[in-house]
């Protein structure tokens, strides 16, 4: 079991950016910069390649080492994680116990906890598949591609919605009928020193993009998705819950 890590990157100037995720397996890394050339090279005696694009968007970014990607299992990362020293073993364990799972979705430690922890293995279905962010899934490569899931380069960071490019990935693993899983074992840490580059706060650019990312996500539901939604995070938002709904549902 070949396990390979596929980093959405920026501006990076070297290769040290390897030492600092602490990677110990395969690697490509998607570095949006000003620039364009591809790096193959060995990494601790690991296969290593460099993607350097003059271009934006994360949603890009990752279908750009998803496409090259010839690992068994591939782990979508961002450039601001430590992996732990084992996380190898402890993806390759997992896919060993869930042996017909397509995905699974590990925990991320952070100082400061703002991402669901996973407490039990369970299976992930249309009613919790929301709380989990891409840098936490593993995917089997083959279950993806033969079902030509890739991200939607509409949503995330750097293009015109600001978020929400991992959510329609999962929501596309389920349509497809993918089988995914969350485990409680941690693989990596966050090390929080950037801020997001997309969350600019709740306000109203936020929730229109949140609307229009449920209507992408399903025409038929996405009402309930916006309503549920707003009375969910109605502590959250910078508007009363109602508002927030329609803000979501009007555009």
């Amino acid at each position: 079991m070949r396990i390979q890590i596929l980093v959405a990157a920026m501006n990076q100037k070297d290769h040290n950016l390897l030492k600092k995720l602490n990677i110990r397996s395969d690697v490509i890394v998607g570095n949006q910069c000003g620039y364009d050339s591809v790096e193959h090279f060995e990494y601790n005696g690991k296969a290593a390649t460099y993607l350097n694009f003059n271009e934006k968007g994360v949603g890009l970014n990752r279908n750009n080492t998803l496409m090259r990607a010839d690992g068994d299992i591939c782990l979508f990362s961002d450039d601001d994680m430590v992996y732990m020293n084992d996380y190898v073993e402890k993806v390759e364990n997992a896919f060993l116990h869930y042996p017909n799972a397509d995905v699974i979705i590990f925990n991320l430690f952070e100082k400061n906890p703002t991402r669901y922890v996973i407490k039990k293995p369970m299976k992930v279905g249309y009613f919790n598949f929301l709380r989990y962010g891409t840098a936490r899934v593993a995917v089997k490569l083959k279950s993806i591609r033969e079902n030509g899931i890739y991200f939607n380069q509409c949503f995330g960071g750097g293009t015109e919605h600001c978020h929400g490019e991992d959510n329609l990935f999962l929501a596309e693993c389920l349509k497809k009928g993918l089988k995914i899983y969350a485990v409680p074992d941690f693989i990596a840490s966050l090390t929080e020193e950037r801020e997001s580059s997309w969350n600019i706060g709740y306000g109203e650019k936020y929730l229109i993009d949140q609307g229009i990312l449920y209507k992408t996500m399903s025409r038929r539901w996405y009402k309930i998705l916006c309503l549920q939604d707003a009375i969910r995070h109605r502590k959250t938002y910078d508007v009363r819950w109602w508002t927030a709904y329609h803000m979501m549902v009007e555009k």
